[in-house]
C-alpha cells in the first residue's frame, strides 16, 4: 500500500470520526424516544431500569425516566420521582384511552405503551412508530453560555401542523441504595432520571429557533436536555413525538 493511499484512509477515517461526533452533539434525528415511567419501591420495574439504560447508551434511541410517586406508601419514598412525573404518565394514559397507569411502563414516541421489562416489545414499537412519527428535523447544541433548539419540517412533512416544544431535563447516572420496600437492600444505578419537564413553546410547521441560557439547563439537570416535538391531542393531551433531540453533558 503506498504513503499516498495511508494518507487518504487515515483521512477518510478522521472524517467520519469527526463527523459521527458532530452528529452526537448536535442530535440528529433520532430513531425514537422510550418514556419509561418507573418507581423505585415497584419490585418488577429493576428488569425495565435496566433495559432503559441499555437504551441510554444508544445514539438512535432517547432514553428518558420518569419516576412516579404513586408507590411511595409501600414503604419507600423514590428519591427520583416527582408530581410532574406522574402526571406526565396520567396524561399519557388519558391520551391513549388507558382506564389506569403502572409501573414499569414504557411509551415508545408518544404512541404506544409497553411493559417496560419487555426490551423486544419496546424494540418492535420503535421500528412500527418512527416513520410516522419522527418526520420532523430537530437538533440540539451548544454554545457559549446556552444550548440553541432549531426545528425545520423534514423531507417527508409531518401530518401535524401544530405541536409542544417540551424540554426535558435529566442527571445521566444514579445509583440509589434502597433501605425499604418490595426492592429493600439493593443498590440500583438509574440512567436519565428526568429532573425536570418545561414547555418551551408552540411550532405551526415553519423553521424554529430557540436559545436556552446554560444557567438553566445547569440548575435543571447536569446529565443533558431532550427536545421533544410532540403533537397535541385533544384537550391538550400529548400526542406523537413527531421530532426529537438530545444532548448529553451540556455543563461540561
Amino acid at each position: 500500500m503506498t504513503l499516498s493511499r495511508h494518507l487518504r484512509l487515515a483521512f477518510a477515517a478522521a472524517t467520519l470520526l469527526l463527523t459521527h461526533f458532530a452528529a452526537a452533539e448536535a442530535g440528529e434525528r433520532q430513531r425514537g424516544v422510550v418514556e419509561l415511567f418507573t418507581s423505585q419501591g415497584c419490585s418488577s420495574c429493576p428488569p425495565a431500569d435496566e433495559n432503559l439504560a441499555a437504551f441510554a447508551q444508544r445514539d438512535d434511541v432517547i432514553a428518558l425516566a420518569y419516576h412516579v410517586d404513586y408507590w411511595d406508601y409501600l414503604g419507600w419514598s423514590d428519591t427520583l420521582a416527582s408530581p410532574e412525573n406522574t402526571q406526565r404518565q396520567r396524561d399519557y394514559a388519558t391520551a391513549l384511552g388507558n382506564r389506569s397507569v403502572y409501573t414499569p411502563q414504557a411509551i415508545v414516541n408518544g404512541t404506544a405503551h409497553r411493559n417496560g421489562g419487555d426490551k423486544a416489545a419496546i424494540e418492535r414499537l420503535l421500528a412500527e412508530t418512527t416513520q410516522q412519527s419522527m418526520q420532523v428535523d430537530v437538533s440540539i447544541r451548544k454554545s457559549a453560555d446556552s444550548i440553541v433548539i432549531e426545528a425545520t419540517q423534514g423531507a417527508g412533512g409531518a401530518d401535524a401542523v401544530k405541536a409542544n416544544l417540551i424540554l426535558v431535563f435529566f442527571d445521566a447516572r444514579t445509583v440509589v441504595k434502597i433501605l425499604r420496600g418490595e426492592n429493600a437492600g439493593k443498590n440500583v444505578v438509574y440512567w436519565n432520571a428526568v429532573t425536570g419537564v418545561q414547555a418551551a413553546g408552540m411550532w405551526h410547521g415553519d423553521d424554529l429557533r430557540l436559545e436556552i441560557p446554560m444557567s438553566e439547563v445547569r440548575r435543571k439537570g447536569s446529565g443533558g436536555c431532550a427536545a421533544l416535538l410532540q403533537s397535541l391531542g385533544k384537550d391538550g393531551a400529548p400526542g406523537s413525538i413527531i421530532g426529537a433531540a438530545v444532548l448529553k453533558n451540556p455543563a461540561m
